[in-house]
């Protein structure tokens, strides 16, 4: 896996720190285990999915499932962060 170079640099988990390791639990099947570790991983694949679907071939109004879902793809990241700093597990 990448080293995260802003953990590396600063010793504090960024705001995508588990992504990698929890689409590496999907890929492996389990789902339960990938959301525990980053909560924001389904929805950040279905918006990236979504936007691909919507650039070959433009759905009515996708620019505003588009935009509702970023919404809250970022409030799940920060959402996780914010939890993260609570816990202390930024740290770890």
């Amino acid at each position: 896996m990448i080293k995260c170079s802003w953990k590396s640099e600063f010793g504090v988990d960024c705001l995508m720190c588990g992504f990698q390791r929890s689409i590496n639990l999907l890929f492996h099947g389990d789902v339960i285990a990938s959301i525990y570790m980053f909560p924001a991983t389904i929805p950040f694949l279905l918006t990236f999915i979504f936007v691909i679907f919507h650039i070959l071939k433009p759905i009515n109004k996708g620019h505003m499932w588009i935009i509702s879902s970023f919404s809250i793809t970022s409030f799940l990241i920060v959402v996780n962060y914010i939890g993260k700093m609570i816990t202390g597990d930024i740290f770890s």
